[in-house]
C-alpha cells in the first residue's frame, strides 16, 4: 500500500477539485478495517502501487483544500465538490480512506467484495464525468 500524496492528475481540469479518474475512494469508520481491506486487496492481486491509505489528517490537509478553488468564483456544477465535502465531514469524525485504482466495472466489483466485509461509510468510483456510488 502506498501513502497518499495529492498530485495534479488527481484533480479536475476545470476548478481543480479532487477527482481521481479511474479510481475509487472508500471511507471506513475504523482505520484498522481500512488497513485490513487494503492488504486483502493486495492479496487478491491488486498492485500495492494502486492502493492508497489516506488517514483523516492527510485527507483534511491535501484533499479538502481542493474545493476552495473549485468553488471560486461560482460553485461547482458537478458533484465533485459535494463529494469532497462528504469526505471532509467523515475525516473530521476520524474516518480513514482507501483510494484504489479501478479501471473498469469488474475491478470495482472486486474491490467491493472485500469492502463489504466490514462497515464502511461511503464508496465512490470516479469515471470520466461521472462519480458513481458503489
Amino acid at each position: 500500500m502506498k501513502h497518499f500524496t495529492l498530485d495534479k492528475h488527481m484533480t479536475a481540469t476545470l476548478g481543480g477539485a479532487f477527482y481521481p479518474t479511474g479510481h475509487s475512494v472508500v471511507m471506513f469508520p475504523d482505520a484498522q478495517d481500512a488497513n485490513r481491506v487494503g492488504h486483502l486487496l493486495i492479496d487478491d492481486g491488486f498492485s500495492g502501487d494502486e492502493v492508497y491509505l489516506i488517514p483523516p489528517h492527510i485527507l483534511l490537509e491535501q484533499i479538502t483544500p481542493t474545493i476552495h478553488e473549485s468553488d471560486s468564483p461560482l460553485p461547482s456544477a458537478g458533484t465533485d465538490a459535494a463529494t469532497v465535502r462528504a469526505y471532509t465531514e467523515l475525516a473530521r469524525e476520524g474516518h480513514t480512506a482507501l483510494m484504489v485504482r479501478t479501471k473498469d466495472e469488474a475491478t470495482a466489483e472486486r474491490l467491493m467484495v472485500h469492502v463489504r466485509k466490514v462497515p464502511y461509510s461511503i464508496a465512490q468510483r470516479y469515471r470520466t464525468l461521472v462519480i458513481e456510488d458503489l
